[in-house]
C-alpha cells in the first residue's frame, strides 16, 4: 500500500490539534504568592497521527473529513467510530466490523485510539486501585479507583503536577508541568473501564459509577479541557455518566466557578479546609487571591445548587491548626450566613514524608463533626482509603518530579529555625 500523503490541515482541524497538544506559549498561573509563567508545551505524536479519544462528535467528523472523506461519508463514519470507541471500548480499527475492511488500514495510518501508558498499577489492602500513567510526551500523572458496596468512584487528574502549593497536600509539593488534554482526561476513564472489564458499555451493573475531578491539579485552571472531556463522559451515546454522578473539586478559583456551573453543570466540591483568613492563607495560599467571603459568595451563586444538589465542602482535619470547637462553630456560621445548601466532608489528614502537620485526634474530629451535625448540616467523617499505596486524599504525587517553590520555602524556613542564633 502506498504511504499516506501528508494531510492538508484545515483551520478547524488545526484548532482540534491545538486543543490536543496545547499551546507552547507561557500562561500566567497563580503560584505560591504571585503569578508565574508556566510553559505548557506537549510534544505531538512522532507518527503524526491524530488521537480520536476526547474529540467531540463534530471534531471527530471534521477530522475524518479533513483526512479525505467526503462529508456524508465522514458523518456516517464518525457515528460508527464514536460508537466503537465509547460503547465497545475499541482500541483499534480492525475490530470495527460495520466499517469495510478495506478502510481499516486507511484509518490506522491517520488516526489512533489512545490510552495512557500504565507505568505502575497498585492495589491497596482495602481494594483501592492506583495507576501511575505516562503520556506520549513522557509526563507522569496518577488516577485512583475507590470501590464501595454501592458505588465505584474514579478520582481523575486534570494536570501534571499542581500550582496551588497547599501546604498540607503532597501533590502541592510538585511543580506544575502542564495541563492534561481532553483526550488524556477521557483516557483515564477509558483505561479504568478497560481494567474493570466494563465493555460493552451498559447503564446498569457498572462498577465505575461516579467520577470526581479530585486527582492531581486544579480543574478550573484547565477549564476548557476539563469541560470538553466531561462533555464526552456525560454524552448519552458516549460514556453516559449522569452529571449528578460527577463532582468537580476546586480550591476556589472564583472567576471560573460560574462558568463551571453554566458550561459543565456537575456537582461542586470546594476545598475549604479553614474558616479564618490567617489559617487558610497558610494552608491554601490561593486564599490570598480569592478570600473566604468571595469564595462562599461564588458558592451561593453557583447555578443549580439546592438541597437536592448540595455543595460539598472538603475540610482536612489538622491537629491544633483548624480543628477547634470555635472553628466548627464559625464554619456553621459562615454556611448559614451565605445560606448554602451544604455538606461538609471531614477528612482525616493523610500523612506523607516531610509534612509539618499531624492528623487531629479521633475525639477532636468527632466533637467537630457533632457541632456541625447539631446545626442541621451533614458532616460525615471520610474513611481514609488507599493510605498504604499513597492513594488517599492529598497523597497523590509522582516520583519523578522536582521540588516546588512551596516545598523549598518550607525547607528553607525549617533550616533557618534550626540554625543557632
Amino acid at each position: 500500500m502506498e504511504p499516506a500523503a501528508p494531510l492538508e490541515i484545515s483551520p478547524s482541524l488545526r484548532y482540534i490539534r491545538t486543543m490536543q497538544t496545547l499551546s507552547a506559549a507561557p500562561m500566567p498561573i497563580p503560584g505560591h504568592i504571585d503569578p508565574v509563567p508556566v510553559a505548557r508545551a506537549i510534544t505531538p505524536r512522532a507518527d503524526g497521527r491524530i488521537d480520536l479519544v476526547g474529540l467531540s462528535r463534530d471534531e471527530l467528523r471534521e477530522a475524518l473529513a479533513t483526512a479525505g472523506l467526503e462529508p456524508r461519508q465522514a458523518k456516517l463514519r464518525a457515528k460508527q467510530v464514536w460508537h466503537w470507541i465509547y460503547n465497545r471500548g475499541a482500541t483499534d480499527f480492525s475490530s470495527m466490523t460495520d466499517i469495510a475492511k478495506a478502510q481499516h488500514p486507511w484509518l490506522t495510518e491517520r488516526f489512533v485510539i489512545g490510552r495512557p501508558q500504565v507505568v505502575e498499577a497498585q492495589v491497596s489492602s482495602d481494594g483501592t486501585r492506583k495507576w501511575l500513567l505516562r503520556s506520549d510526551d513522557g509526563q507522569d500523572y496518577e488516577m485512583v479507583f475507590i470501590p464501595d458496596a454501592d458505588r465505584g468512584t474514579l478520582c481523575v487528574s486534570s494536570q501534571v503536577g499542581c500550582t496551588l502549593n497547599c501546604t498540607f497536600c503532597h501533590t502541592g509539593t510538585m511543580r506544575l508541568v502542564r495541563n492534561l488534554t481532553a483526550g488524556e482526561i477521557v483516557g483515564q476513564v477509558m483505561l479504568a473501564r478497560d481494567g474493570l472489564g466494563e465493555w460493552p458499555s451498559q447503564p446498569e451493573g457498572r462498577m465505575l459509577t461516579n467520577i470526581v475531578m479530585m486527582g492531581m491539579g486544579e480543574p478550573l485552571y484547565n477549564f476548557e479541557n476539563v469541560r470538553d472531556a466531561l462533555s464526552v463522559v456525560m454524552d448519552g451515546d458516549g460514556l453516559a455518566l449522569s452529571k449528578r454522578r460527577i463532582t468537580l473539586s476546586t480550591s476556589g478559583v472564583v472567576p471560573m466557578m460560574a462558568r463551571a456551573g453554566a458550561e459543565i453543570g456537575v456537582n461542586l466540591a470546594v476545598s475549604l479546609h479553614a474558616v479564618t483568613k490567617p489559617v487558610r492563607d497558610e494552608i491554601v495560599p490561593l486564599n490570598r487571591k480569592y478570600g473566604i467571603e468571595e469564595l462562599l459568595q461564588a458558592c451561593a451563586d453557583y447555578p443549580g445548587a439546592n438541597n437536592a444538589r448540595r455543595i460539598t465542602f472538603e475540610y482536612v482535619m489538622l491537629k491544633d491548626k483548624n480543628d477547634s470547637e470555635d472553628d466548627a462553630r464559625e464554619l456553621v456560621r459562615l454556611l448559614r450566613h451565605y445560606r448554602l445548601p451544604a455538606k461538609v466532608n471531614l477528612i482525616p489528614f493523610n500523612p506523607w514524608p516531610g509534612t509539618a502537620y499531624e492528623c487531629s485526634t479521633p475525639e477532636r474530629i468527632r466533637a467537630f463533626s457533632n457541632i456541625i451535625f447539631e446545626a442541621g448540616i451533614s458532616a460525615p467523617v471520610r474513611t481514609p482509603r488507599g493510605r498504604d499505596i499513597d492513594a488517599a486524599c492529598g497523597q497523590l504525587k509522582t516520583a519523578a518530579e522536582r521540588k516546588s517553590r512551596a516545598q523549598m520555602d518550607r525547607e528553607a524556613a525549617e533550616a533557618a529555625e534550626a540554625t543557632p542564633a
